[in-house]
């Protein structure tokens, strides 16, 4: 794996250094145009290539750009919006906090009921499926135009405003110095905030918190444009579904259903993401960026276009089966993370006052008992639980539906390995003594 020195020791590189940035800058964006590309095919093979390859008129549409930059500003709009409330992130390195407008519902919310006004007015929500891949390569461009303002931006930010660099499992999440085992940077030292390779921080970001006034760049972007678009693809194929068909089938309705339940749900708890790696870790920069405006509608959205190309009978046995599966996943997926907010917040919560807990050098408590007893992140098998029953509504002859399955299985153990050497950096002994308490990783006696 590719190296750069931090003072005087080596420190490996996430994803191969900056040969596997520039890799994955290529692979991802042609993931993307493949799965397109073979959804609405006969075959519909994942492993295959797709039939032919679209000429440079059918990916270029000023049309399309117009439309992604218009959703662009309605969503940046909606995020001025007053809101329910205002959240405090975690203390930054300079001892201040950032103030975060909690209105990710109401974005939702309004954006529907804007939608069905347009509808009512005369808006053909159903041509826009058509619109998909000059839509992706509109929103693409974009991704790697804005990726490389943002890393312009950085190069004259404060060493202050720099997401810490290396790999993860050397960052704390409020930038500070590591604990037991330390290996952290010197506070402040700006090879700490830089591989020093301009591939690899453009895609990593480097800026850890880019705000233009108080429009939190990275913050807007994970929850916002790609997360309400996804909903807003799924609704325009089950609308082509209706007009070609007469009615939406009962496993387009399901896939509707199960994803804008999952779209609402982060939404809701959007202050959840306030402690997560991509925002107290990571900087802002081509990686992120692509995975949440491009990756995120135009992938997840998947069973959405297969199912429209390809017609699957669900009869009512299998669905309730489909459902069943569903609010399993869905079940754990909320219960331990709702656990783990509650938690955080209050300790002395009735609802998890009894809970077991480790003491950590940091002054902090890890949970061992509860969800987090059962397995170290069971809020990952619940979500993997939820992505197999949407995969499930597209039948069993293709394995194109279950890219995402496979894609968001291995997603996880990836960042599950982060979050257990960023852990491990942290609380030193404490974390050692819970993974011996607590033995597999996200599924119970396997892994």
């Amino acid at each position: 794996m590719e190296a750069v020195a931090h003072q005087g020791s080596r420190t490996p590189l996430e994803f191969g250094g900056p040969l596997g940035a520039a890799a994955l800058m290529l692979l991802l964006p042609a993931t993307v145009f493949h799965l397109l590309l073979v959804a609405r095919s006969g075959p519909a093979r994942l492993l295959g290539p797709p039939p032919c390859l679209p000429g440079l008129g059918a990916l270029w549409s000023p049309q399309a750009l117009l439309l992604w930059l218009a959703w662009l500003g309605l969503q940046v709009a909606l995020y001025f919006l007053p809101a329910r409330k205002v959240a405090e992130g975690l203390e930054l390195k300079d001892k201040s906090r950032l103030q975060y407008p909690i209105n990710g519902f109401q974005a939702l919310v309004l954006t529907a009921l804007l939608l069905g006004l347009g509808v009512s007015a005369g808006l053909p929500l159903g041509a826009l499926p058509e619109m998909l891949l000059p839509l992706a390569f509109a929103v693409t461009l974009t991704a790697f135009l804005f990726s490389l303002l943002l890393y312009l931006k950085a190069l004259v930010a404060p060493v202050s405003a720099l997401a810490p660099g290396g790999n993860s499992g050397e960052r704390d999440p409020v930038g500070s110095t590591m604990g037991t085992h330390g290996g952290a940077c010197p506070a402040l030292s700006p090879s700490c905030y830089s591989s020093g390779n301009p591939i690899y921080d453009f895609f990593m970001g480097r800026e850890l918190n880019p705000r233009i006034c108080f429009l939190d760049l990275k913050y807007f972007f994970e929850l916002r444009p790609g997360l309400i678009g996804w909903v807003l693809i799924n609704l325009a194929l089950l609308v082509q579904e209706a007009e070609r068909r007469g009615s939406p089938s009962l496993a387009m309705c399901l896939v509707n259903g199960f994803q804008l339940l999952y779209v609402a749900d982060a939404l809701w708890h959007e202050e959840a993401i306030l402690t997560t790696m991509d925002i107290t870790h990571d900087g802002l920069g081509f990686m992120l960026v692509f995975g949440d405006v491009a990756w995120v509608p135009f992938t997840y959205s998947l069973q959405a276009q297969f199912l429209l190309h390809h017609p699957q009978t669900l009869g009512l046995p299998m669905a309730s089966f489909i459902c069943f599966i569903k609010a399993i996943g869905y079940y754990i997926f909320r219960s331990a993370n709702s656990q783990k907010n509650t938690f955080r917040k209050n300790p002395s919560d009735p609802s998890v006052a009894g809970l077991e807990t480790i003491s950590t050098a940091t002054g902090r408590q890890l949970l061992v008992s509860g969800w987090w007893g059962w397995v170290r992140h069971p809020n990952y098998l619940g979500d993997i639980i939820m992505a197999l029953a949407w995969s499930l509504t597209c039948g069993t002859s293709h394995l194109l539906p279950y890219f995402y399955v496979l894609y968001f299985t291995a997603l996880l153990v990836h960042r599950e390995a982060r979050d257990e050497q960023h852990c491990l950096q942290k609380y030193g002994l404490a974390w050692a003594k819970y993974c011996r308490q607590v033995p597999y990783r996200i599924l119970p006696c396997i892994y």
